[in-house]
This record gives structure tokens, C-alpha cells and sequence, in this order.
């Protein structure tokens, strides 16, 4: 039996027995970015990096690794020879900065207006309590014994009454 008289025209159960096979998910990579190097699924066939700045950084390092070739050849060693003696000579050229002149005012803060964020209001201050003063002889005398060939105990007074006030 020969094909149907109007060949543009679909057969009636052409695709009936046939089901369409979801989109197979493509194998996992590794980036190549040194120090990444994180699995990953590739949304396009030549992807190589997991990300965005992965790909960033990789580029970077091309150009850096392309500037080192360059320079290892007779041309690039030249040509950077030449920033160097150029740069030497500009370094010549340029002037000393002048000294600053000893005889200009000196700047003044004023204290109101320095000191003035440091400043808390007086309600604040009612919950600190000054510390306690102590005496002369506590403050000379801390390290010693009590009293000669004894050694000190622990919470001894050394002397009582006299306090040291400014």
C-alpha cells in the first residue's frame, strides 16, 4: 500500500501512542576555579565555574597569568624596562613638598563644643557613686607586712581614720 494522497495532512494517530520524556538534567561538574572547586549543574554545555565571580576571578587570573608570559619575552622585558627608567625620572623631576611654616597659628578647639558629646545629663549621673578613698598608708604600704616577721593576712587593716582627700 502506497502513502496517502494528501502527504501535508497528519495521520490521525500519528503521536497518540508516544509520551514526550522530560528534559534529562545534565551531569554534575566540578568548578575549576582553584580553591572552589564545588559540584555543580552546568545550564550551559561549555559552563566551567559555579558562578558568577567564580568566572570573575578565573578571568582575573588569565589576564594576570597572559601579563606574565608577556613579560617573560624579549619585547615585554623591554618595554618594562622602559616604565621603569621612565618612572625613575619622574620621581627625579618632581620638587620637594615645601616645609610647613612653624610661625602659623596654632588651630584652638574649644572645649565647650569638643567635649560637649562626652557630657552626660545630671540624671544620669545620680546612679554612679564615687569609689571609695582610700588611706596613705594603704597606698604606701600595700606590699609589706603587717608587722615585722609576720606575714600579712587577708583583709587586715593597716590603718584606720586616715584618708587621703584632694
Amino acid at each position: 500500500m502506497g502513502p496517502p494522497e494528501n502527504v501535508t495532512r497528519p495521520r490521525k494517530r500519528q503521536g497518540a501512542g508516544r509520551r514526550k520524556q522530560p528534559a534529562r538534567q545534565s551531569r554534575q561538574r566540578y568548578c575549576l576555579l582553584k580553591g572552589c572547586e564545588q559540584r555543580f549543574h552546568p545550564r550551559q554545555a561549555g559552563q566551567r565555574y559555579c558562578s558568577e565571580t567564580c568566572r570573575k576571578a578565573a578571568r582575573k587570573w588569565s589576564r594576570w597569568k597572559a601579563q606574565q608570559r608577556y613579560r617573560s619575552t624579549k619585547s615585554g622585558k623591554e618595554k618594562r624596562t622602559d616604565q621603569n627608567r621612565r618612572y625613575r625620572e619622574r620621581i627625579k623631576s618632581r620638587q620637594p613638598a615645601e616645609p610647613a611654616p612653624d610661625n602659623e597659628a596654632a588651630r584652638v578647639i574649644t572645649l565647650a563644643d569638643f567635649f560637649r558629646s562626652f557630657l552626660r545629663s545630671a540624671w544620669l549621673l545620680r546612679g554612679i557613686h564615687p569609689p571609695a578613698t582610700k588611706s596613705l598608708a594603704a597606698l604606701l604600704l600595700a606590699c609589706l607586712p603587717a608587722r615585722d616577721g609576720a606575714s600579712a593576712r587577708q583583709g587586715a587593716p593597716l590603718e584606720a581614720g586616715t584618708d587621703l582627700k584632694p
